[in-house]
């Protein structure tokens, strides 16, 4: 541990939840200090920083005796069996060791559709597409790489694999190397800090001639704005069913969420996404394989342009200085021009613009009275969604690029031009366009639609299949609430705010699965929507639920007679009852649920004092 950089240690922690956990710890010890002062903290406060742990006894000092600690759990980890590896094609927490990539490629093409299937028929396995791109002859097959993408996380804060991408792109510029043109690149560090020793270090040039060019510093690909792919690079996938290839540096890859039209997506380190750039395809053993040819007509392998760690740990502590993390945090209240020339309004209440596409005044808090509503059963409820197992908030939120489709609606009726659609994130602020981006995901998969894909559910009563925000509201209208079935690992991935606001803006009343992500857990209730657990052992299938049914949750009428986890019985049109745990587990959860949620919750106590 004393050896562990503290940058790889936020890198461990950040990738937790590929490791089930919620965040990872690590002891703070004198490599803690040694970062403070690299990023520009003056030795009074670290000075006073040490003499706190120490008072505390919760610095680590490898110098004296240690301690033992006691805890509640031990693993043994022998360092040797550490490999390179990456994850993927369509979750983060499937590992692939580096050497058996090719081996797991041609299994996912394989298998049946799932999180590691595509299910390819055997004859169209090497099938080759030729095209032009920009009258350069060009061609894909399935596992080509078509985005490649050092994108902003922890890795890209992290001098060690930052630097080492601009190693390996210099080894192949040197080499004669080029990533191929059609191959979409993008450089997006997680600070501005790392732009300052790439451009020390001369690496970035380097970087810049493979293609990887400084996009910004903010979420990029892993969310969907990688932006749009070349149009013939686009219709040679679509036009040919191709199984195209992203790998990002990023820590998140679920389907549909880098890019519609690549349905394998790997996370790498950012050295490892320099590599497979190179190779231009997913399909490759690294070891006996070469990743192209040299300016003197020589194999090249992974081997040659991979740098070592004493390679990488010597351009670190040449050019990584404390100045670069003071000057850049110190230049962050000082913003840039265009942000500082905007007029602020000097009234204290926001003036909502009821023609603004970005930002609109949302719904929480309307008709709201000084006295809670208390709970609120579900009667006669339809079914919005059927789903499987590990649906993610990427199913579920809004994200990436505003497509022209149903959500696009809103923004054409009021006159935006499609050119302008931007992304949801950009209009995160808009609750209009929010509810109708929600379970817009291109790969969501929903039982009622028996086994097509995309954004789509029946609305039951009429039996007409709709985007489910049109659905959602053909319920609305009538005043008729909705339900969710879903499976194991509700709402797993990122913890956003909008995968629990949007289907409580839809109308969504109850979520019934048969185990929630933690977080999303608590966001849901946090919006006033009931989280159900089935019983251990079964799950709609099982109680031969499918969603065409009508749901009553028996709930008390009063938040007093509820209590955590307690057992409630959900009735459904046929007579049929099956016994559901209430997932309130505390008794505050209770009383945002009493308020209609955490906002009318905070607001109420507020007024209050």
């Amino acid at each position: 541990m004393a050896r562990l950089s503290l940058a790889d240690r936020a890198t461990i922690a950040n990738m937790s939840p590929e490791y089930g956990a919620t965040m990872g710890f690590f002891p703070l010890d004198h490599l803690t200090l040694q970062y403070l002062r690299l990023t520009g903290r003056s030795d009074e406060t670290v000075s006073m920083i040490e003499a706190y742990l120490r008072a505390n006894k919760t610095l680590v000092d490898y110098n004296e005796p240690q301690q033992e600690r006691a805890y509640t759990s031990y693993l043994q980890l022998d360092l040797p069996d550490v490999e390179p590896s990456v994850a993927g094609p369509k979750r983060p927490h499937d590992r692939v060791p580096l050497k058996d990539m090719k081996a797991d490629w041609h299994s996912c093409l394989d298998n049946k559709v799932g999180f590691k299937g595509y299910a390819v028929p055997k004859e169209a396995r090497d099938r080759v597409v030729p095209f032009s791109f920009h009258g350069i002859p060009a061609e894909l097959k399935h596992g080509s790489v078509v985005i490649a993408a050092i994108t902003s996380c922890t890795n890209t804060s992290n001098p060690s694999v930052v630097l080492g991408a601009g190693l390996v792109a210099k080894k192949a510029c040197e080499l004669g190397l080029e990533v191929k043109p059609w191959i979409k690149t993008s450089l997006a560090p997680g600070s501005g800090v790392v732009t300052k020793y790439l451009l020390k270090s001369g690496l970035q040039k380097y970087l810049y001639q493979q293609g990887f060019h400084l996009v910004g510093y903010d979420c990029t690909t892993c969310i969907g704005n990688s932006g749009e792919l070349d149009e013939s690079v686009a219709s040679a996938i679509a036009d040919n069913d191709i199984i195209a290839a992203a790998v990002l540096s990023g820590n998140r890859n679920f389907e549909g969420c880098v890019h519609p039209l690549t349905r394998a997506n790997y996370l790498a380190s950012p050295p490892l996404v320099g590599a497979y750039a190179l190779a231009g395809t997913v399909d490759i053993d690294f070891d006996k394989q070469p990743i192209g040819t040299s300016k003197d007509g020589k194999k090249v392998y992974f081997k040659d342009v991979w740098p070592s760690n004493e390679e990488i740990a010597q351009v670190v502590q040449a050019n990584v200085l404390p100045d670069m993390f003071k000057t850049t945090y110190e230049a962050i209240p000082r913003g840039n021009p265009m942000w500082n020339q905007l007029s602020v309004p000097s009234s204290t209440l926001y003036s909502w613009d009821p023609s603004s596409t970005y930002i609109h005044e949302p719904p929480y808090f309307k008709n709201m009275t000084m006295d809670p509503p208390g709970p609120h059963g579900v009667k006669d409820t339809y079914c919005l969604l059927n789903f499987g197992d590990s649906i993610t908030t990427d199913h579920i939120s809004p994200a990436g690029s505003i497509h022209r489709d149903s959500p696009a609606e809103y923004l054409l009726e009021r006159g935006v031009d499609p050119k302008d659609f931007n992304s949801y994130g950009s209009r995160r602020g808009n609750d209009e366009v929010m509810a109708r981006g929600t379970f817009a995901n291109i790969r969501l998969f929903n039982k009622l639609l028996n086994g097509e894909v995309g954004p789509k559910t029946i609305h039951i009563p009429s039996g007409e299949k709709l985007y489910v925000y049109d659905a959602a509201r053909m319920y609305k209208v009538v005043g008729q609430d909705t339900i969710i079935l879903a499976g194991a690992e509700y709402g797993s991935g990122s913890s956003r705010d909008w995968a629990a606001k949007g289907p409580m803006l839809l109308g969504v009343k109850a979520v019934i699965a048969k185990s929630f992500e933690r977080i999303h857990r608590s966001n849901l209730v946090g919006m006033g929507v009931i989280p159900l657990c089935f019983e251990p052992g079964e799950d709609a299938d099982t109680l031969g639920l499918t969603g065409h049914e009508r749901y009553t949750i028996d709930l008390p009428s009063k938040v007093s007679e509820m209590g955590p986890g307690q057992d409630v019985t959900v009735t459904i049109n046929t007579g049929k009852t099956f016994i559901c745990t209430l997932r309130f587990d505390t008794e505050v959860e209770l009383a945002y649920f009493d308020h209609g949620g955490i906002l009318p919750y905070v607001i109420r106590s507020l007024i209050k004092q």
